[in-house]
């Protein structure tokens, strides 16, 4: 990867919609070598997806919180029960004193806890410790 892929990565990640002609124009490529190389970082699966940034709270999503899962059992093979709660955003087995950590975004704290209480049906989680977000100052795009 050089400097022009780093480019094109970072004006991706600001607007993903960009036609190839403007990226190209920022990076001083035509087109169609604009086209070839974001092909090429696809294909190298350095560019997983295109995807769009929607205001949680416009679409009724508007509490976040990330919640600490403990378990009494490791949890490495638990990935397709967290990922039938779709509340659930992201989800990551960690290391530390608990052993999962979600990114939870629902309507209200009352639909969180609902969350909370599929998430201890889970085989093998034995507790959570949830942290509600009130305000993001900011999320930044992955620095390159």
């Amino acid at each position: 990867m050089d400097d022009i892929d780093r480019a094109l990565i970072l004006r991706l990640q600001e607007d993903a919609g960009q036609s190839y002609a403007a990226l190209g124009a920022a990076v001083g490529l035509s087109a169609g070598a604009t086209h070839e190389r974001v092909r090429k970082l696809r294909e190298r699966g350095v560019i997983r997806r295109t995807t769009i940034d929607v205001d949680p709270a416009a679409v009724g999503s508007g509490v976040l919180a990330y919640v600490h899962v403990d378990s009494t059992a490791w949890m490495g093979e638990s990935e397709a029960a967290f990922a039938a709660i779709p509340e659930i955003q992201e989800a990551h087995i960690i290391a530390g004193t608990a052993s999962v950590l979600v990114k939870v975004r629902t309507a209200t704290t009352e639909r969180l806890q609902d969350v909370l209480r599929r998430l201890y049906a889970i085989e093998g989680v034995s507790g959570t410790q949830a942290t509600v977000v009130l305000e993001t100052f900011f999320e930044r795009p992955l620095p390159l």
